[in-house]
């Protein structure tokens, strides 16, 4: 397996992502690009020691952006939706 810091970039905290606290526990997090579901599964369940159901993931496309004249592309990357089973909770606030 792969180091866990190649894995799992960063929890991704967005208004979509914590408003979806209210329903099943789901986490999002930004990922390798060459990271697949059961690594990303691996990574979660040893890094925060909890239980992990589903794992979905998205390709997002870097979007194009303009300096001056100057037009450049931010690099895709790769997010993914982390649901976690019954019992378990991941506190990225530590509140």
């Amino acid at each position: 397996m792969k180091p866990l810091h190649e894995i799992l970039k960063r929890p991704l905290v967005t208004e979509k992502t914590v408003q979806q606290e209210g329903g099943p526990q789901v986490i999002a997090f930004e990922v390798g690009r060459l990271a697949n579901k059961l690594e990303i599964k691996q990574a979660v369940e040893k890094a925060f020691d909890v239980k992990v159901r589903t794992v979905n993931t998205i390709l997002v496309a870097g979007k194009v952006k303009r300096v001056g004249r100057n037009i450049g592309k931010r690099s895709n990357w790769k997010k993914a939706y982390v649901t976690l089973a019954e019992g378990s909770k991941i506190d990225l606030f530590g509140v």
